[in-house]
């Protein structure tokens, strides 16, 4: 082969390869956006999955307790009958005086 036809061939290889490394870039900006994205949907259903029980007591069925009278120390005696919730309870009081609150 001739010294011309080695830097064509060359050439048209070279140009081949950096088509096919935009090309790979572009598909990895587009994995890396949607992994992020991916990432704060994950983290915003979480936030809804564990906050939506508390702030539907706090805003929506407190306000019902203390209508009717219950107060929230009834409520807690109550929730003690639940499996694990004393022992939550017990972990979140010691919890809440170690921040001094």
């Amino acid at each position: 082969m001739e010294p011309q036809g080695k830097i064509d061939t060359l050439e048209r290889r070279l140009e081949e390869n950096t088509r096919l490394v935009e090309e790979n870039n572009k598909l990895l900006r587009k994995v890396y956006r949607n992994a992020k994205i991916g990432l704060w949907i994950t983290v915003t259903w979480y936030v809804l999955l564990i906050g939506l029980p508390f702030a539907l007591y706090f805003y929506v069925l407190e306000p019902y307790f203390t209508a009717l009278g219950s107060s929230y120390e009834t409520f807690s005696t109550g929730m003690q009958e639940l499996p694990g919730w004393k022992m939550f309870n017990e972990y979140m009081t010691a919890w809440e005086a170690s921040r001094g609150e």
